[in-house]
This record gives C-alpha cells, structure tokens and sequence, in this order.
C-alpha cells in the first residue's frame, strides 16, 4: 500500500518544513484514514422475496443509525475484506483501522453498508477506503500472496480493492438474510460442526461424514457439544467394517 515510500517522503520533508515555518516538527507519519481514496461497490438483486427484503431494508436502517449494531455489521463486512486482505499479503489491520475510522466520520459510528428496496430489486451499496497493494513487500515475496493476486486475475491495486469491497458486501448480505429468517447460530454451529469433528480426534477421512450427523443433532436439538462429536466418532468407529 505504499507506506514506507509515504513515510520516507514525510521523512525527507521534515527539514524543509521547519526551516519554512520555524516550528519543531514532532511525528513523519501516514494516516491510515485515506478519505480522499474510497472504494465503492454495489449489487442488484432482482425478483428477491419482497418479505425478505424488506427485512435486509430494515436491519440495514439499524446498523445505520445504532453504533452498537453498526459495530457487529461492519465486522461482518471485514470478515469478507479481511479474507481478501491477508490472502493478498496486504495489511489488514491498516485497512481495518481506517474503515472504522471512516464509519464514524461524521462524529457517530454507523455501518459501511445499505440496503435499499427498489420496486422489485433489493440494491446494496458499500462505501469505504480500501487501501490495498499488488506490487512490493509481501505481495511478491510470499508465494501464496503472489498466487493469490494470480488467481484473481487483478491487474492493479485498484482492482483488488472492488474485489475485496465486493465481498465484504456480498458477506454482509449472507449474515443480514441470516439474522432476519433463520438466526445467526445456525450458520455458525454448521461451521463449528467441522471443528468439533477435529477437535473430537477425527481423522481428515473421517470428518465430512462426522460432520453430517453433527448437523442432523443441531437440525433436531438447535445445539450441539464437543461431547456430542466424541459420541458419535465413538459410534462411527465401532459400526466400521473390522472394528
């Protein structure tokens, strides 16, 4: 992203600046608010359930004027951002301290995202500054950023923040219909279903099958445990040909 070239430039100012005013210069340091450099992104959904869009609508006026649910919407967005940030070698706590830095510009704390219903569409903007690089530091020295940026086919850094900014809308979106049809915990405990699976000592070939009964237990019960998984790994093994 560029910041040791910005700081070494603060750096070479810092003389000149002071024999210019007479004043003591303290700090050559960047801001990683870079307001002046904002990424936007936006989808259309067409022919959504109007139920349900109304629903997105109307937790997206929530995030927009209560910080505290903005705070919870706005890390959902960075759990999609952040992905993309780290896969590329790029530093994700700079571009998350400037998101938030961002979402509370105007002295309120508000979500970097809406959702609007449009006639029959449901529209969802986010708006924010992605500061991102593809040339330099660990972007071309780790193998796994370089084949990252590889894989996605950019071209600039500009690009590479769309498609971070993208993501996080798109993830947004997921947790939004999430929240306003079946909860939260359902998603998250079929996720937490495969670390229990490896938590409770499965081997690799044994965790998609682990898992499945895993997520039948929390279809019935709305819950399961890491005693539930040891139980049934317990079972699985026991029913196996030559145990």
């Amino acid at each position: 992203m560029g910041a040791n070239i910005v700081n070494q430039v603060c750096e070479f100012l810092r003389p000149h600046i002071e024999e210019c005013t007479g004043e003591s210069v303290t700090m050559c340091i960047l801001s990683n608010l870079v307001d002046t450099k904002l990424t936007f992104a936006e989808v259309r959904l067409t022919d959504i359930d109007g139920d349900l869009a109304e629903r997105i609508q109307e937790a997206s006026f929530f995030g927009e004027e209560d910080p505290y649910r903005a705070a919870t919407s706005n890390k959902g967005v960075l759990n999609g951002i952040d992905a993309v940030v780290v896969a590329t070698g790029n530093d994700w706590r700079a571009v998350e301290a400037g998101v938030h830095a961002y979402a509370a510009r105007d002295g309120r704390y508000r979500s970097i995202t809406r959702w609007r219903v449009d006639g029959r569409h449901l529209v969802g903007k986010l708006e924010a500054p992605l500061v991102v690089g593809t040339v330099g530091g660990v972007t071309k020295l780790h193998p796994t950023a370089s084949m990252c940026l590889r894989m996605l086919g950019v071209a600039s850094a500009n690009e590479l923040s769309r498609v971070a900014a993208a993501v996080g809308l798109v993830q947004n979106l997921g947790a939004l219909r999430a929240l306003t049809t079946v909860g939260i915990i359902e998603g998250h405990m079929k996720l937490h279903a495969r670390n229990l699976s490896l938590g409770a000592g499965a081997r690799l070939e044994e965790v998609p099958a682990l898992q499945r009964r895993l997520e039948e237990i929390l279809r019935i019960r709305k819950r399961i445990s890491h005693s539930n998984a040891v139980e049934l790994l317990q079972e699985m093994r026991s029913a196996a040909p030559g145990a």
